[in-house]
């Protein structure tokens, strides 16, 4: 059986929130989902499958400091690092993931192992053993921006009122990506540090279907109020959406009006079977950007408030 050859699709978020102040300004950021936009969608032009371009996006996030991913994760309220990441192979409609994993480099890569594995979602323990099975070396992902955040944090006995210092508001920091690959398959991977000063043992929706979720027909990569997102199941309502008939832009507007009656804080990126592009946010900012195979354009510049639109 062959398959028709179809233009690769890409698109990447660092996170959304209320301001780019503590992440070095618009061009700055532009600058970081730029470079990392180029190097995967230069993959999928090469023929590289939509969970590889999935698994290198996150990765290349992971690693920049500038996004709560990875290196530069937030420390939780005991002063720890623990991220949890999730990737979903649209084409199976596979899900797998980790919660609130430690001392490792890349999150996402446990994520993607475990998309072979009869047992695809680990929580800290088991993925802690994952981590010594695969051999991957041991990382603290510490920053001294983060270090510094926390203890500021500290000293005010973690009452919040430090909003100038945090790179981003509690809660908002993800990154995600969603790609369309030259076969027509989709896939969907977000990985995070989490909200940041929060109760140990709380668990991210980067790591459920609600904040990452794909099929044939669609894929979404979600950010923001990590307990907003589960609560509307954000992820996994837009693609159900597409698959009963809506289209791309329509699942999401339905979905974000609906989330603005409730008052949610969050944003969204997604991308269909036929190469539609689509985002939406209900917060003030979403740092995203997506390449249709012309070139790179983000979404940086676009009006506060609630917003969907199309590329």
């Amino acid at each position: 059986m062959s398959f028709k050859q179809v233009q690769p699709k890409l698109i990447i978020h660092g996170g959304a929130g209320s301001s780019l102040q503590g992440k070095g300004g618009v061009e700055a950021v532009r600058q970081s989902l730029f470079e990392i936009l180029e190097a995967v969608y230069a993959l999928l032009a090469t023929g590289a499958s939509a969970q590889a371009a999935v698994v290198r996006g996150c990765q290349l996030l992971e690693d920049n400091p500038r996004f709560n991913a990875g290196t530069g994760s937030v420390l939780q309220s005991d002063g720890q690092i623990r991220m949890s990441a999730s990737l979903m192979n649209g084409g199976a409609q596979r899900f797998s993931g980790v919660i609130n994993t430690a001392r490792v480099k890349n999150p996402i890569e446990l994520a993607e192992f475990l998309q072979d594995s009869p047992d695809r979602v680990l929580s800290d323990y088991g993925s802690a053993e994952l981590l010594r099975e695969l051999q991957l070396p041991i990382y603290n992902p510490l920053t001294d921006l983060r270090l510094q955040e926390w203890l500021a944090e500290r000293q005010q006995n973690f009452s919040r009122t430090m909003a100038g210092v945090v790179a981003e508001p509690a809660g908002t920091g993800t990154i995600g990506v969603v790609a369309l690959d030259s076969q027509g398959q989709l896939a969907a991977g977000t990985s995070t540090g989490g909200k940041g000063f929060e109760r140990i043992g709380r668990v991210s929706d980067s790591a459920m279907p609600a904040g990452n979720y794909a099929t044939a027909e669609a894929a979404v990569s979600c950010t923001g109020i990590g307990e907003d997102i589960i609560d509307e199941c954000l992820a996994a309502r837009i693609v159900v959406r597409v698959t009963d008939g809506l289209s791309l832009v329509a699942a999401l507007e339905r979905s974000f009006q609906e989330a603005q009656l409730r008052q949610r804080d969050f944003g969204a990126i997604a991308l269909d079977a036929t190469g539609a592009i689509a985002w939406g946010k209900t917060s003030e900012v979403l740092l995203a950007a997506y390449h249709t195979g012309v070139g790179p354009q983000d979404t940086l510049e676009m009006a506060a408030g609630m917003q969907v639109s199309c590329g």
